[in-house]
């Protein structure tokens, strides 16, 4: 039996979501947890376009097994539109045998996006990624007020989860505010997930 993980999610075209992945597994380690970072394939329109099984760069695909085997949940995704990115969507979509079995119940998850708009569509991007977790059971975990970045940023952050504010070139950097609330959901997530086992044990 492996030791137990926290999954980190995430679906990037342009970097900014994978840069929060790697601060919430930060997060992660800090409360002595292992961290897996999986991302998704990009959905096309051509039907016999085919990812490689392995990516050239970053982190490799998720397997539904990493979904089904994790002790918590970190997903994350830029903003389309107001709502998660296709390939996310698709992803989720997949897991109905981890539905039908129950496989998800009573897990911590929580949610982080990156738009390139202060006001792109953060909050309803992190809440529309909140339905099919809670449709699995999941407890959802969002940050509370008593992180102070959550106060004072200026950029990305939200009660909701973690965001980033990237810029129209997508190329503006996490700043300090923003990696201190990755950061904080990381370590959330892996405390609630290790309280959850040992009330189990």
């Amino acid at each position: 039996m492996t030791a137990p993980y926290i999954l980190v999610l995430y679906y990037s075209r342009h970097g900014a979501t994978a840069e929060m992945a790697r601060h919430i597994a930060r997060g992660v380690e800090q409360a002595g947890m292992e961290a897996r970072i999986r991302t998704v394939p990009a959905v096309s329109a051509e039907c016999e376009a085919v990812a490689p099984e392995i990516p050239t760069e970053g982190a490799i695909y998720a397997s539904m097994d990493d979904l089904k085997n994790c002790a918590g949940l970190a997903l994350g995704s830029p903003t389309r539109f107001g709502n998660m990115a296709a390939a996310m969507k698709y992803f989720l979509d997949g897991s109905s045998s981890l539905w039908l079995t129950g496989e998800l119940v009573n897990k911590p998850a929580g949610v982080f996006t990156s738009t390139s708009s202060l006001h792109g569509g953060q909050e309803s991007t992190l809440l529309s990624m909140m339905l099919p977790l809670l449709h699995h059971g999941m407890l959802i975990c969002g940050l509370p007020y008593s992180e102070p970045a959550l106060l004072n940023t200026q950029a990305g952050g939200t009660p909701y989860g973690p965001s980033h504010v990237a810029g129209a070139d997508s190329k503006r950097p996490l700043d300090a505010h923003e990696t201190s609330l990755c950061t904080a959901l990381g370590l959330r997530l892996a405390r609630f997930a290790q309280q959850l086992e040992a009330s189990r044990g």
